[in-house]
């Protein structure tokens, strides 16, 4: 994957937006800024917020979606009304690290005017790590060709503080190798009813799972899992189901049978969505070759 030549400015603004500056500074009139015009630009974004306060991604009527505070951020940088479409909706409580979106805008500011305006709107569990100029036909949704989570497990017999609704807690100990057998039979192309919610709007339950890797970093268990796509709860559910197995309420064979039952009812319970972690999309090459090339995240688990 090819860095854009925007690598280091971009990466040196989402530094500094540690400190937050007033957003008429920061798009004052300068020769770089030009009045709003007719033509539309296309801008992919990457996005890392903190769900735990939110009812997901999803812009909603009655409850606060990460969607709906982002487009009213960016919508007042902007000058105008703006809709962000992601390459993934997150449940409640979920979490991103890199999640790509795009919106479209008549409005021309430089990059680093955008990304500390719009980060200095923002509330501090979410903000913008990256932003790039798109040809038109990107899409950050209809445009991926997979999408990556990481679900995190802390494995230790005390919860934490520091990262308190940031990983998932469970503090007997778990048998990892019993849990890494059954998740090496997810991957390739399964029917997953049985791993789907209720409430899943998704016209199919086939998926292609490209890798489900379950390792151990410290007192971490990492779940890494990439696929197509993925259904309602799916990700959650499958961990649910991996919990069982590392407590020794299921036999490592067990996750195939309920598979191929295709009945949710029959599956272990629903995992927190502390622990998840939305941290990749990916693209055919003519746009991946565009978007920065960062380290997998979230960061703080130092993992390459």
């Amino acid at each position: 994957m090819t860095a854009t030549a925007q690598d280091t400015d971009l990466a040196n603004d989402t530094n500094n937006n540690a400190t937050k500056e007033p957003v008429s500074i920061l798009l004052a009139d300068s020769p770089d800024n030009t009045p709003p015009s007719s033509e539309q630009h296309t801008l992919a974004i990457g996005i890392e917020f903190i769900g735990t306060g939110y009812r997901g991604w999803q812009r909603q009527k009655e409850v606060v979606g990460v969607q709906a505070v982002l487009e009213a951020a960016i919508s007042k940088v902007a000058n105008e009304t703006v809709e962000v479409v992601a390459a993934g909706r997150t449940d409640a409580g979920v979490h991103a690290s890199n999640m790509t979106a795009h919106f479209t805008t008549s409005a021309y500011r430089p990059v680093r005017n955008w990304l500390r305006g719009i980060n200095s709107l923002l509330p501090d569990d979410i903000a913008l790590r990256w932003m790039v100029p798109m040809p038109s036909s990107f899409h950050a949704r209809f445009g991926a060709i997979a999408r990556r989570y990481r679900y995190i497990t802390l494995n230790q017999p005390l919860r934490p503080a520091l990262l308190n609704h940031q990983v998932t807690h469970i503090y007997e100990p778990l048998d990892l190798a019993k849990m890494q057998q059954a998740a090496q039979t997810i991957e390739g192309t399964h029917d997953f009813s049985s791993f789907r919610a209720a409430a899943c709007q998704s016209n199919q339950p086939v998926r292609t799972i490209s890798h489900a890797k379950l390792f151990a970093h410290g007192a971490f268990i990492i779940f890494d899992i990439q696929a197509d796509g993925f259904l309602h709860h799916m990700v959650r559910n499958l961990m649910g189901t991996l919990f069982a197995i590392g407590k020794g309420e299921l036999a490592p064979e067990d996750l195939q049978k309920i598979m191929a039952k295709k009945d949710r009812t029959i599956a272990p319970p629903t995992a927190s969505g502390d622990g998840l972690y939305f941290i990749n999309a990916y693209y055919p090459p003519e746009f991946q070759q565009l978007l920065p090339d960062l380290p997998l995240t979230p960061t703080w688990l130092n993992l390459p």
